[in-house]
């Protein structure tokens, strides 16, 4: 597998606090990586390195062999919150068609490949139906469907989701990683989240992180990983997760 993503000996401090310490990651073309760990660990932060929002005071950052910032146009991104504004009068089928900003230019006016585009992304997350309707207007589940095709709008290799499931009912969020299900075997993806059920069961590898990063590069958990993650016992913090995925790591 082509090595997608690369993090070696990374440093992040805002001031005198440091936010992410020594983190050495490497994640390869197919895989789909969940991320858990306690607000505040860095999680935010660490996608924002990725993408090249936040320069890392050390370390190295590769996206596809080159900086992020010379990459940034081939990761989707959806952030931890989508827009404010929810009223601002805006069309499922604009919010998609801006996605492809990206690879146009500010100022330049969309093509038919562009809208072409927003077509096929609206379709793979099921909500063409819903092109001419007010984003406002939308459940919490459609308007993460809608985000996630501006993400996917510009083809990127890579998707980026930070908490995407948060303020979604139950049933929409099924919905919702079923969507994830079916887009993992076409794109890399990194997900943020704290749903450790749903990340058990969609994920190909966990990592656990609180400033410095645990990773074993495969789907197990190491209950001293997240326990130092977290601070407390890991039975506190699994509670419902299946067990088969917090067995001990052997090297």
């Amino acid at each position: 597998m082509a090595e997608v993503i690369s993090l070696k000996d990374v440093w992040v401090k805002y001031e005198k606090l440091t936010v992410l310490e020594n983190v050495n990651l490497t994640i390869n073309e197919g895989d789909f990586l969940g991320i858990i760990g306690p607000n505040g660990g860095g999680k935010s932060t660490l996608l924002k390195v990725i993408l090249g929002l936040i320069k890392p005071q050390k370390g190295e950052v590769k996206v596809l062999g080159k900086s992020p910032a010379r990459s940034r146009h081939l990761i989707g991104y959806v952030p931890q919150y989508g827009p404010t504004n929810i009223d601002f009068p805006i069309s499922v089928w604009e919010v998609v068609l801006m996605g492809r900003m990206g690879t146009r230019g500010l100022f330049k006016h969309y093509t038919d490949e562009d809208r072409e585009a927003t077509y096929k992304a609206l379709e793979v997350v099921d909500m063409l139906e819903f092109r001419d309707r007010q984003i406002g207007e939308l459940s919490g589940g459609q308007r993460q469907r809608v985000f996630i095709a501006r993400a996917l709008v510009s083809n990127p290799k890579v998707l980026l989701l930070d908490e995407p499931a948060t303020g979604i009912d139950t049933r929409m969020q099924n919905e919702f990683y079923e969507l994830l299900e079916k887009l993992k075997s076409e794109v890399t993806i990194i997900m943020i989240s704290h749903d450790l059920s749903a990340v058990s069961v969609l994920v190909d590898k966990i990592a656990c992180l609180n400033g410095k990063l645990h990773y074993h590069g495969s789907k197990e958990l190491v209950p001293e990983d997240i326990e130092k993650s977290y601070g407390c016992p890991v039975d506190l913090i699994a509670h419902g997760v299946p067990h088969r995925v917090l067995h001990i790591h052997k090297h």
